[in-house]
């Protein structure tokens, strides 16, 4: 239950910055430079990622909030997923076209490759009527997407102190999610690998 209430807390936070991500996906907010770039070679997949990315932060809180009422959890959890899918998929040409760092840009495609592969277990562990190891895998998915915060506020950090920005923002786009991941992973009372088959010997005892 705390764990369950912890994350729900720090995914609570990135409500604000997927509401700002959805604004400056639809265009009503000037994007920061290094967005603007990725726009202008991408202008259709980048507002994509921006809309379906903070949608996902969003409605995650709500998904969690909710995960006692299958009438509610469900629906939210499935359109959630789909946002999921978008964001994550159109990660990946749009860390291509990036004009961060080599590392920054790696960071983002591992993030987005975790963020499926966590989605997919997630699913598979539902439908094998696993709850727990369901529960675990959508907090640790969660998690993932917290990194959007804290890149968020480092960018704001480093440029307002005048700090060597290169190092920082690649730093950030790694240990923004792997951090609450391995947070989530540690203190979570159900592992996220699935259950192992009882051998035949076992079986036979």
């Amino acid at each position: 239950m705390c764990l369950f209430a912890a994350v729900a807390v720090l995914i609570a936070l990135a409500v604000p910055t997927g509401v700002i991500a959805v604004v400056e996906g639809v265009g009503a907010m000037p994007l920061p430079y290094n967005l603007h770039v990725v726009d202008m070679r991408l202008p259709g997949i980048f507002k994509i990622h921006m809309l379906a990315s903070g949608a996902a932060l969003v409605l995650m809180p709500a998904v969690i909030a909710v995960r006692r009422h299958r009438r509610w959890h469900r629906p939210l959890g499935r359109v959630t997923a789909l946002f999921v899918i978008a964001g994550a998929l159109t990660s990946f040409p749009v860390a291509y076209e990036s004009i961060s760092v080599w590392p920054a840009r790696v960071g983002f495609v591992a993030q987005g490759l975790v963020w499926l592969a966590l989605l997919v277990e997630g699913v598979r562990a539902i439908r094998n009527k696993e709850r727990a190891r369901h529960a675990t895998l959508m907090l640790a998915m969660a998690a993932v997407a917290s990194g959007a915060i804290w890149v968020r506020l480092t960018t704001a950090v480093a440029t307002a102190w005048d700090l060597p920005f290169d190092p920082i923002y690649a730093c950030a786009t790694w240990l923004g999610w792997l951090l609450p991941l391995a947070l989530v992973l540690a203190f979570a009372p159900t592992s996220i690998l699935p259950r192992r088959a009882p051998s035949r010997t076992a079986l036979a005892t």
